[in-house]
């Protein structure tokens, strides 16, 4: 699979995005969340720098998502049964997403005051 041409790893790329989107509901609401954002930046033409702080913390939500995702199912692949350590390193990336994720809405609440406090 090494040394693919571009237009082939891209397509690796999409199937993987459409198999996350198909399959997992945090990626689906994530994506939500993520389009909200665009539609309130869109509404409120706010600087630059908001723009660029919340898009990159949109795309680093939905790429720890993705990892997330690829995580889990090589290790339910790979150890079907439960196991403690296996449980551990779940959760870890699970703790995560949640921490970007809190991350990003609290710049988004700031973005909101500073907008709104206008």
């Amino acid at each position: 699979m090494k040394n693919q041409p571009f237009h082939m790893r891209m397509g690796f790329a999409l199937q993987g995005l459409s198999a996350a989107f198909r399959m997992e509901s945090s990626f689906r609401l994530q994506c939500l969340a993520a389009l909200i954002v665009v539609i309130v930046l869109a509404w409120s033409k706010p600087a630059m720098i908001w723009w660029a702080l919340l898009l990159l913390n949109c795309g680093l939500v939905l790429a720890a998502e993705l990892f997330n995702t690829a995580f889990e199912h090589l290790i339910d692949h790979l150890h079907p049964g439960l196991h403690p350590n296996i449980k551990i390193a779940k959760d870890c990336a699970a703790a995560a997403v949640l921490i970007l994720s809190m991350s990003a809405a609290c710049i988004f609440v700031a973005f909101l005051l500073e907008t709104l406090s206008r």
